[in-house]
């Protein structure tokens, strides 16, 4: 993998990380991730829109004024955000029904203006695609961890309800890993995704200040280490 290539997964993924980092696409983010699957469903909606919306603003950068860049890639996110809509409604209506609004609302999601602003209008077709599959997975991945979270503290389960993302096949793949007497009302209700949200933030930082922290003392180290061989 380039340079390139691993600079763009580096940031989508982690160092850049639309909802860890950027802090974009949060109220889709909070609303949507009582479940995984809930969660993993608009995560793929989100990553389509953003994938197919880099490669078309790229296509178009050249012939697209300045004055009216922002409405055309709108205009462009929309058409994606539809086709989207219009297949969830075809194939997984459940989980259409279950995201409800949130799915026309991927069209006013920062993270995609964002990155067709900041990236794809001034990238060949192809980095912006892998753009856009590294933003939406990082993403997804938050949302997918932030769902988990949520069903395991309110529901004791796993994978509920996803056979409405693929098909009556996948029933079985519910994990039931301990019952409640009551569910844990905090951990579903929109202060437990605030709650989680802060968790997954912070945890991040943690690592990140791990990792300078390692890196700030390996000269240090390695210094030490030059000393004590030139004495020997």
């Amino acid at each position: 993998m380039s340079t390139e290539y691993q600079t763009l997964a580096n940031d989508g993924l982690w160092e850049n990380n639309p909802a860890l980092v950027q802090l974009l696409g949060l109220c889709p983010l909070l609303a949507v991730t009582g479940t995984v699957t809930n969660a993993l469903g608009l995560g793929i909606a989100t990553m389509l829109v953003l994938v197919g919306s880099n490669i078309t603003v790229s296509l178009v950068r050249n012939w697209v004024p300045n004055e009216i860049r922002i409405p055309v890639f709108v205009i462009v996110i929309a058409t994606f955000v539809t086709l989207v809509e219009l297949t969830m409604n075809a194939f997984t209506y459940g989980l259409f029904m279950a995201l409800g609004i949130f799915i026309p609302l991927i069209v006013t999601n920062c993270a995609i203006i964002g990155r067709a602003e900041a990236y794809a209008s001034k990238n060949n077709w192809y980095n912006s695609a892998f753009d856009g599959l590294m933003m939406g997975l990082g993403f997804t991945l938050v949302l997918v961890a932030l769902g988990a979270l949520r069903e395991i503290l309110g529901q004791g389960t796993l994978f509920a309800g996803a056979e409405l993302l693929l098909g009556e096949w996948a029933r079985d793949l519910k994990i039931q890993l301990f019952s409640f007497d009551y569910p844990l009302l905090l951990a579903i209700l929109p202060p437990g995704a605030f709650l989680g949200m802060g968790f997954l933030i912070a945890g991040k930082n943690w690592i990140d200040g791990r990792r300078k922290a390692k890196l700030a003392k390996a000269p240090i180290e390695k210094a030490q280490r030059a000393r004590v061989t030139t004495v020997n």
